[in-house]
């Protein structure tokens, strides 16, 4: 059966790729999302123009911060679910523009969390991410691990998006799931990210820039694993853990409807590996200046995926050298 799904940031890089996915299995898709300047708009209109090419996608131009306008479009709307994408990305930015954070990841998700109670939005998915794991090393990282100790201030905002949900999910019942990704890759990606970076400074001979000599791992997901998952659980809402111990608290689940998935390759991957993945699909040596570990970035990545798995039977499996390649595919059709 068609259902009515909402999708915040859906010009974004996963918002993109998820409604294409919803589109094709028959969903109607809102998209909502404010253009922001954060990165080239024209990519951004550029994924927008293919989602219009279907008469079940609409699209409105609108703020999270705008409360009053968020709660007529959730009641003009009444989404059946609510899968919000829309927030502001990087670490490395998050330490010269803090505030943007503030503004888009905290009070853009008060505002969903809000219209979904004001709606009795029936399921809620929300984009966490691998990086509120912050200064833990022990890997593969499980939804059970403590997350109190982020490194950035992105990281932060993202672990207090999970608290703010299990907060609506306990106190009106709200069902919440919040998805952490693992370094996700593909496509229509963002130009921001060190795998389209790095293609396009080696396609035109220039250097790259390599941390941590290279030894620095990255569970890299190809988006179209990242979109499988969600897609799967836009139909599997959470519900409540009825073993859950309050004296020996489960982080990943709760007496609320709450529930908390990796979603990552669970095979983390060396930069200096990535970086012939992309000189493979190009055809071309990168020249490599080697930097030190920025603020904010942690040395390894790792996804344990065994609840994804249990809950939607699907578990990421793309390799690095097959997503590499369908991405510099795309982005020399893209640039040419």
């Amino acid at each position: 059966m068609s259902r009515r799904v909402l999708v915040t940031g859906a010009a974004g890089f996963i918002g993109y790729h998820l409604s294409e996915r919803l589109l094709k299995q028959g969903d109607e898709v809102v998209g909502l999302d404010n253009l922001n300047d954060y990165y080239d708009v024209r990519l951004k209109e550029a994924r927008l123009e293919r989602l219009q090419k279907s008469s079940a996608f609409r699209f409105l131009k609108t703020d999270l911060g705008d409360r009053t306008g968020v709660e007529k479009i959730w009641h003009e709307v009444k989404p059946e679910v609510v899968v919000h994408l829309a927030a502001q990305a990087g670490v490395r930015y998050s330490l010269t523009h803090p505030h943007a954070y503030a503004r888009s990841n905290l009070e853009g998700m008060l505002d969903v969390l809000e219209a979904c109670r004001a709606e009795k939005t029936g399921n809620l998915i929300f984009a966490s991410s691998s990086s509120v794991y912050g200064l833990n090393q022990s890997l593969p990282f499980s939804e059970r691990d403590n997350v109190d100790h982020p490194v950035s201030l992105y990281a932060a905002t993202k672990k207090a998006n999970e608290l703010m949900a299990h907060s609506y999910a306990h106190l009106y019942g709200i069902p919440c799931t919040g998805l952490r990704f693992f370094t996700v890759y593909g496509p229509w990606g963002r130009p921001d990210m060190a795998y389209y970076k790095f293609t396009r400074a080696i396609l035109e001979g220039k250097e790259i820039e390599l941390y941590g000599e290279g030894k620095m791992q990255r569970d890299f997901t190809y988006v179209d694993d990242i979109v499988e998952a969600v897609a799967r659980l836009t139909s599997k809402p959470a519900v409540g853990n009825p073993k859950w111990d309050g004296k020996n608290p489960d982080p990943a689940t709760s007496l609320a409807p709450y529930r908390i998935y990796n979603i990552g390759n669970n095979a983390p991957v060396e930069l200096a590996r990535f970086v012939s993945a992309i000189e493979a699909a190009t055809g071309k040596k990168a020249k490599i200046v080697k930097k030190p570990v920025p603020p904010g970035d942690v040395l390894a990545t790792a996804a344990k995926v065994d609840d994804l798995a249990a809950a939607v039977d699907f578990r990421p499996k793309t390799s690095i050298e097959e997503g590499i390649q369908k991405f510099v595919d795309w982005y020399r059709k893209y640039t040419a």
